[in-house]
């Protein structure tokens, strides 16, 4: 397998993955869902959400960086000895990147097709388009993958940077409130929701082979991607409501932004919203499927995974684990609805952060006090989000 000694992925490549593989899934996926959570307070939920992601972050670099291999949680377990754990937690991480991939293939055919209009099923067939081209776009390998997340990931930035913008400058509270206030509670229960927005990050973790100077960048990039998230689903969070109010944004979760862009600047706006959520979701989908076809190869090649997951093309990209998960994503996205997949996709990366946190606790890497308030956190917010969907609150 061909690979490159220094890496390919300087920090704004690096930054760009993350970035892409977060905001796609973050803003345009799960604002109507983490409104109709947490009402007036989904800024909080994002807030929190947010925080627990830094912790993680932290722990997740450090932990990369001790062990000098890419792999994520899988190889932290590994390095454990606890074999049979890591191959568990491989199938789940896979599962939950599916599911995100999936996520964002639905929203990008909602837009797209909000945008077109034409036949019911043209949001399904825009979902399965966008899982091709990109599959395509990533089996051309690294060099390719990075250079459209660069240019997708400045570009929604700006335009969603100026959505909220535009909002914030006609702040009214008012507009905030749902018509079945959910109180602060509804803020926790939100922030269980959004975590499936910030996973992103930790695609870094299998990207680290990639990376030019990897044991300094990683420290710096993964809380630099984390806190440019949480800046924006703050900002979009805030601003969107006082666009159309947060009810039309809970009835129009699927296409909430588009429609905001519209009441902003007419047309315009529309179809500016719309190119940012095809970029965002695009890039995404980008990321996601690099880094988990990466993870697969990984773990494949210690005897772990099917060894189908470990083939790769004479450039070392991992071709048929590229094709496997675009395959079932496409299926997905054909099939689940958005609630469903968002919540079903958070309680995984709950999960995972957590797990990561209490390794880092034992490890004794990073600061303590920081991966103990990370495994706090996210254990609560996990129970907070299964209480909620076995309807105890």
């Amino acid at each position: 397998m061909a690979k490159d000694s220094e890496g390919s992925l300087g920090f704004n490549a690096a930054w760009s993955m993350a970035v892409g593989g977060m905001i796609g899934g973050g803003i345009f996926a799960t604002l109507g869902v983490v409104i109709q959570a947490a009402g007036e307070w989904a800024w909080a939920s994002f807030l929190i959400g947010g925080l627990i992601a830094l912790a993680t972050g932290h722990s997740y670099a450090a932990l990369t960086v001790e062990s000098g291999k890419p792999g994520g949680i899988y190889r932290f377990l590994r390095e454990l000895d606890h074999g049979y754990a890591a191959r568990i937690a491989a199938w789940v991480l896979i599962l939950g990147y599916t599911l995100t991939v999936s996520v964002y293939a639905f929203t990008f055919g909602a837009y797209l097709a909000n945008a077109l209009g034409g036949p019911a099923w043209l949001p399904q067939a825009m979902a399965a388009v966008s899982i091709i081209a990109l599959a395509g776009v990533n089996l051309m390998g690294v060099g390719e993958a990075s250079t459209l997340e660069i240019v997708a990931v400045w570009g929604k930035l700006v335009i969603l940077a100026g959505l909220a913008a535009f909002g914030l400058a006609q702040w009214n509270a008012g507009e905030l409130v749902i018509d079945q206030p959910p109180g602060i509670v509804g803020a926790l229960i939100g922030a269980g929701t959004v975590f499936m927005a910030y996973e992103g990050f930790q695609l870094l973790a299998y990207d680290y082979d990639e990376m030019k100077d990897r044991e300094t960048l990683m420290p710096r990039v993964m809380p630099a991607a984390i806190l440019t998230a949480l800046a924006v689903y703050i900002a979009v969070a805030l601003g969107t409501p006082m666009l159309i109010g947060a009810d039309a944004v809970i009835e129009q979760r699927e296409v909430a932004l588009a429609t905001a862009g519209r009441a902003a600047l007419g047309t315009t706006g529309f179809v500016a919203v719309t190119i940012a959520a095809a970029f965002s979701t695009a890039s995404a989908i980008n990321a996601t499927l690099f880094a988990t076809a990466r993870l697969a190869r990984s773990v494949a090649e210690e005897g772990e995974l099917p060894g189908i997951f470990g083939k790769t093309d004479r450039e070392g990209v991992p071709y048929a684990g590229i094709m496997l998960i675009s395959a079932v994503a496409l299926a997905l996205a054909l099939v689940g609805g958005l609630g469903d997949l968002v919540k079903g996709a958070s309680v995984i990366f709950l999960i995972v952060f957590g797990l990561v946190n209490a390794i880092a606790i034992r490890r004794k890497v990073g600061r303590a006090w920081i991966a103990w308030a990370g495994c706090s956190g996210a254990a609560l917010a996990a129970a907070i989000l299964l209480l909620h969907q076995l309807g105890f609150i």
